[in-house]
């Protein structure tokens, strides 16, 4: 059995292949768990700014001026902010829509987007 046949040096050709897959799959993991980290911080920071803005209404009047400082503050950009207020002015519901930019090496970026909707029910004395 000779080991100078056509077949020489063939292994390290699969390996490499095989190394190259497996690198490239696991940079598509890597960019697929980026990109959901992404959305459930862009949801997370809609949440919290639908709330920020409801906990300003009946008490001030910039109820959208709250969810726009909570946005910045986790580096997100109002979009729209569409408060429902009641006839009293006491109670109503705030619907936030916010941007997110999604940075990625090789394939981009991108503008994640997410909205919430958050209320307060007027007080009964």
């Amino acid at each position: 059995m000779s080991r100078d046949g056509p077949d020489r040096g063939s292994a390290s050709i699969w390996l490499l292949a095989c190394c190259a897959l497996l690198l490239a799959v696991a940079y598509a993991g890597t960019v697929r768990a980026a990109a959901v980290v992404v959305r459930h911080r862009a949801e997370s920071t809609a949440d919290l700014a639908a709330l920020a803005a409801a906990g300003q209404i009946g008490v001030s009047e910039g109820v959208c001026a709250a969810a726009a400082r909570i946005a910045a503050a986790n580096g997100a950009i109002v979009r729209r902010c569409q408060p429902a207020l009641a006839p009293g002015g006491r109670s109503g519901s705030v619907t936030v829509r916010l941007a997110m930019r999604l940075r990625l090496p090789v394939v981009g970026s991108s503008e994640v987007v997410a909205s919430a909707r958050a209320g307060r029910d007027a007080v009964v004395p």
